[in-house]
């Protein structure tokens, strides 16, 4: 009876993980460029956290999350997203009190949701996440946009828009709330059961229901630039001023939504517009979410950040016919021919490897013909050819693939002369 991967998972094998290494050292370089620091949190965190982090209202804690009881008897959750629990070990280990503020992180961790399976979307996937933790600076925010924008265009994506809006500070949220909430309710039984639930909680998340998208009280609702307090009115043109001041191009788009609870004032999402790239183009979302800190125990710390899929990253990719470099040839490969010939291959293999060249030998007993065979699929630059006479020599014969030229070598100083081909 064969075992099957559970659905809405992956493997990613030799051919594609080096896409993904690539991707995840191009991110991790920019992030120190811009001088974030790597984060790595548990993979489950208390139920709790995402309870009271992301909200009851979520689809995410509603629907999503992949929630058990250990055998403490204590209720515990796969990370569904980042964000949470990166400000618990923020407020955990009093990160605040460091003397450089704001504190600037990165992760890229697998995340968990329960949510059907589509192109791009699994139930185990990848995130690469930014949290700016300790600024209420407008220009942080256009930081972190700049950020992932960084990481997208030096990857290769050219067909990108990033869209832009502010969901305004407690004081304009309470008043949008108020209208959302009187121009809904007379409707509400129109809407989905989600939507009615949230009427009363979070009537802002009606806005990004997929079920109701196309009613017409959507086009009609109430926008929030239209309950922006001056305060609220003059972060945002401050946020937009930044991204002008780096040539970053964007959209205002004001029914634009963060799915989860706590974000505030700066919301953004950056789409593919590449052509077949799928119905879902959002590739990365984020925000500023100024009260969760304090929501989870710590002091008053305004922070941004954004999370990035790295499936969707790659799905761009393809769509835009962008190819990754990946270096996967071999620089030297070690043909033996006789017993004692294949036994000494064991030692020049290891000198090879310890001088950081990149090598293998024949491990099946072939042929030499077969082993060169070996050697060009793995588009060896040199082979290495050691047999009986050669051995008694000291010497190795070695041949450069691409010119054809062989040479003879001491085999002490293989290593050297590999290098110096280099």
């Amino acid at each position: 009876m064969s075992i099957n991967i559970p659905r809405g998972t992956k493997d990613i094998l030799p051919g594609e993980v080096e896409k993904w290494q690539l991707i995840e050292q191009k991110a991790k370089e920019v992030s120190a460029r811009f001088n974030y620091k790597e984060i790595r949190t548990p993979i489950f965190e208390h139920t709790d956290l995402f309870q009271r982090g992301v909200g009851d209202s979520t689809d995410i804690v509603q629907k999503e999350m992949y929630t058990f009881t250990d055998r403490g008897d204590r209720s515990l959750t796969l990370r569904p997203e980042g964000t949470a629990p990166v400000t618990r070990s923020y407020v955990e280990n009093k990160l605040f009190g460091l003397p450089g503020q704001p504190v600037k992180l990165y992760y890229i961790q697998p995340m968990f949701r329960y949510e059907r399976p589509q192109a791009g979307r699994y139930r185990q996937f990848v995130q690469f996440g930014i949290e700016a933790m300790g600024s209420a600076d407008p220009a942080i925010d256009a930081e972190v946009i700049s950020l992932a924008m960084t990481v997208y265009k030096e990857l290769g994506l050219k067909k990108l828009r990033l869209v832009l809006n502010t969901l305004g500070d407690i004081e304009s949220r309470k008043s949008h709330k108020e209208a959302l909430i009187a121009h809904f309710e007379p409707r509400i039984e129109e809407f989905c059961t989600d939507c009615q639930n949230r009427l009363t909680k979070n009537p802002l998340r009606i806005l990004d229901c997929k079920k109701d998208r196309d009613h017409e009280l959507m086009k009609s609702a109430p926008s929030i630039l239209e309950h922006l307090n001056e305060e609220s009115k003059t972060y945002f043109e401050e946020v937009k001023s930044s991204l002008d001041a780096m040539n970053i191009e964007y959209v205002i788009d004001p029914t634009l939504v963060r799915g989860l609870d706590y974000y505030n004032h700066t919301a953004f999402e950056i789409m593919s517009e590449a052509d077949g790239f799928g119905a879902i183009t959002t590739l990365s979302g984020g925000g500023r979410y100024n009260g969760l800190v304090e929501d989870l125990g710590g002091p008053a710390t305004p922070s941004i950040g954004f999370a990035m899929s790295l499936e969707r990253l790659l799905l761009a990719l393809e769509a835009e016919g962008v190819t990754l470099e990946t270096e996967e040839d071999l620089e030297c490969y070690v043909v033996a021919l006789g017993d004692e010939a294949k036994q000494k291959s064991v030692s020049i293999l290891s000198q090879l490897r310890q001088a950081g060249i990149k090598s293998d030998k024949d491990y099946l007993d072939k042929k030499m013909k077969a082993q060169f065979k070996a050697a060009d699929r793995l588009k060896a630059k040199y082979v290495a050819i050691l047999g009986e006479e050669e051995l008694t020599k000291g010497i190795i014969n070695v041949k450069n693939m691409e010119s054809g030229e062989q040479t003879e070598v001491v085999i002490e100083e293989l290593s050297t002369f590999i290098k110096q081909g280099k």
